[in-house]
């Protein structure tokens, strides 16, 4: 994100501290949950501030910005803040969650600010934080609300914090097939789209293989069972707790095919790896409810770079998502193999001839993933 863009919830959140309402601490400083890089954040010096960030464009975006981040899971347990922001997500379940944890890491006499769009459920947002933190103080400003604690002294509601503290834990699905957690997409279901996806993945794709925006890992998993010919598995995702599910559910699959896990943008390309077939279901939203069918063409992009000549691309998108276009540019054959609920399942195979398209970047995947990085990803077709 660029940090003059708008961000009307970022903006709104630290407008009581440009109104003179609340006030920055002067010492102690200020944990940010969900951080994102904007122009309110930067209107003035926030000294002290860390944040937090598991959606790998945004922690990327705060680091070219020289701000602090922080894995939560790798403070002390006691590492308290006289100020907790937050940025809740949509999933009401992880916002919960989230509140419950601002509050543990809330000094005495610290409060918690937070901020949503009314769109996003800002009303709900506020009530869930005055249930558990007892009295708020609130503004609206750019179709946004603003809400903040009076100055705490733990939970007003002890019990129900303990319980949405453990309200987005990972749990089993699907008859215990697979991992997920509230928070990540489809998180306790089948995608529709990935379901018809992998109904068609044919049995002949074989080589190296890279899922691109992997989620919990169930189209990985469907193309290890489907195509026995695939030699190794490259997943992509840039929601880390999604990424850390996927690790866990491949794992369980009955496969001797060698995997490797990245926390990373795919929209900031993939390297020099050379890949014979790919899978999509790529996101078309980033962290908001606005359309964004320009990050589904970039993984398209990305993914005929990345292809070898004669590589497959197997992807699924909503119907009236615009990609045929960059679907012809960047590929030498291109077939629609199915249209089912509003979805299109799209084969495109890289020229034997082709080269990679100019302007294209090279910048190499983020490293391999092991353990939880600190960056989520966005809602697909």
């Amino acid at each position: 994100m660029r940090v003059d863009a708008s961000d009307d919830a970022l903006d709104t959140l630290f407008q009581p501290f440009a109104d003179g309402v609340l006030s920055w601490p002067e010492q102690g400083g200020a944990l940010f949950l969900r951080a994102r890089d904007g122009v309110g954040l930067r209107q003035r010096p926030r000294p002290g501030l860390v944040c937090e960030q598991d959606y790998k464009p945004a922690i990327d975006a705060l680091h070219r910005g020289g701000l602090d981040t922080v894995d939560l899971d790798s403070l002390p347990a006691d590492q308290r803040y006289p100020l907790v922001l937050v940025l809740p997500p949509r999933q009401r379940d992880e916002a919960r969650a989230l509140y419950a944890q601002a509050l543990a890491r809330t000094a005495p006499g610290g409060r918690v600010v937070a901020c949503l769009s009314n769109d996003e459920g800002a009303r709900s947002g506020e009530d869930d934080l005055g249930r558990i933190a007892g009295k708020v103080g609130s503004l609206s400003k750019r179709k946004c609300r603003v809400f903040w604690t009076a100055p705490l002294d733990g939970p007003a509601d002890p019990a129900l914090a303990a319980a949405w503290a453990g309200g987005d834990r990972p749990r089993e699905i699907l008859g215990g097939r697979f991992l997920s957690r509230p928070g990540v997409f489809a998180w306790d279901r089948v995608d529709p789209a990935s379901a018809l996806l992998a109904e068609h993945l044919p049995a002949d794709l074989a080589g190296r293989a890279a899922d691109l925006g992997a989620g919990y890992g169930y189209l990985s998993a469907e193309l290890l069972a489907r195509c026995p010919r695939i030699t190794a598995l490259d997943v992509y995702e840039a929601q880390a707790r999604a990424l850390q599910l996927a690790r866990t559910n491949l794992q369980r699959v009955p496969s001797s095919v060698p995997l490797e896990f990245f926390w990373h943008d795919v929209t900031a390309g993939l390297g020099d790896r050379g890949y014979d077939v790919i899978v999509s279901n790529p996101p078309f939203h980033a962290q908001g409810r606005e359309e964004r069918p320009d990050i589904g063409r970039r993984f398209i992009a990305v993914a005929a770079q990345a292809l070898n000549p004669g590589g497959r691309l197997w992807l699924v998108a909503n119907r009236h998502l615009p990609y045929e276009v960059v679907l012809d540019e960047r590929f030498g054959e291109v077939r629609t193999v199915a249209q089912q609920g509003g979805f299109k399942v799209v084969e495109a195979i890289k020229a034997k001839a082709a080269g990679k398209p100019a302007g294209t970047t090279t910048a190499k995947p983020a490293g391999k993933f092991a353990g939880k990085p600190g960056g989520k990803g966005g809602a697909r077709a």
